[in-house]
This record gives C-alpha cells, sequence and structure tokens, in this order.
C-alpha cells in the first residue's frame, strides 16, 4: 500500500525501504540500541513494515527516496498486533509525519480490526494516545518473558 502526501511517501513495499540506513538507525535507538543488528534485520523481515519517503530525496537511499521514518507491526491481523521502532528523523519533526505515520499505521486494513493493538513507549504516550492507544486497565493480567 501506499499514500502521498506534501511531497512523502509512505509504502509498505519493503523494496523501498533502505535497510541498512534503518538498522543503523535503530541500533542507535534507546530501545534498539543492546540488539544486534542481524537480530534488528529479522525483525524487520518478519513484520508488515510502514517506510516514510521523501520524494526525490536520495540521500539515504540509492532509489531516489530519501528514508526518513520507519515503522513496522507483527500481527496475526485477527487478535493481536504489536507496533514498534517507530522513528522520524530529528530534522523532518514537527511536519505532522510522525501522526500521518500512525493515522496510516492504524488505518491499514490488515490492522484496523485486530482486537489488541499494543506497542511500549518510554517517552510518546502523547502521540499514541491521538490513534486510541492508552495505557493497560489491567496491567496485572500480562506477562513477560525476557531472555537474555
Amino acid at each position: 500500500m501506499e499514500w502521498r502526501r506534501d511531497g512523502f511517501v509512505i509504502s509498505t513495499d519493503a523494496g523501498r525501504l533502505d535497510l541498512d540506513f534503518t538498522v543503523d538507525y535503530l541500533a542507535q535507538t534507546y530501545w534498539g540500541k543492546n540488539t544486534p543488528k542481524d537480530k534488528i534485520r529479522w525483525s524487520i523481515d518478519n513484520a508488515l513494515i510502514f517506510g516514510l519517503y521523501r520524494e526525490g530525496g536520495g540521500e539515504n537511499s540509492g532509489k531516489n527516496w530519501g528514508q526518513v521514518g520507519f515503522c513496522r507491526v507483527v500481527s496475526d491481523k485477527a487478535r493481536f498486533a504489536w507496533l514498534s521502532d517507530v522513528f522520524v528523523l530529528d530534522e523532518m519533526r514537527g511536519l505532522g509525519l510522525g501522526k500521518w505515520l500512525m493515522e496510516c499505521t492504524v488505518s491499514h486494513p490488515d490492522l484496523m480490526d485486530v482486537k489488541r493493538f499494543f506497542l511500549a513507549t518510554a517517552d510518546a504516550h502523547g502521540l499514541y494516545r491521538q490513534y486510541g492507544f492508552e495505557s493497560l486497565a489491567e496491567p496485572k493480567n500480562f506477562m513477560l518473558k525476557t531472555n537474555a
């Protein structure tokens, strides 16, 4: 799928993604800094991806599409979805691109009727609340298994 607005494109076409750029960026984030790059690649390969590109860009890609953002969703497309790895480059912030990225993600036909759509964030609660995300009503019902 593809959405266009004001010289930007959001696409779920994995062929457009600048994988090296995306992996390098995610490896520097607070949530991905301790994840090996091969694991980051694997996580992208096994998800529905949303790449955010500037038309006619190219500084982050040899494909004439300058990548400026990204997110991915892992889902069974019916009962469960997990939103992860959301970013928009610092120099592109303030243009509404993060909001647009969320609008496209939550309205994707494979995701819009998913029963439980999860995410974790340390600092963007206000953004995600605008798209229907809220704190867990009964966090004691949820458990987490963490592998080293």
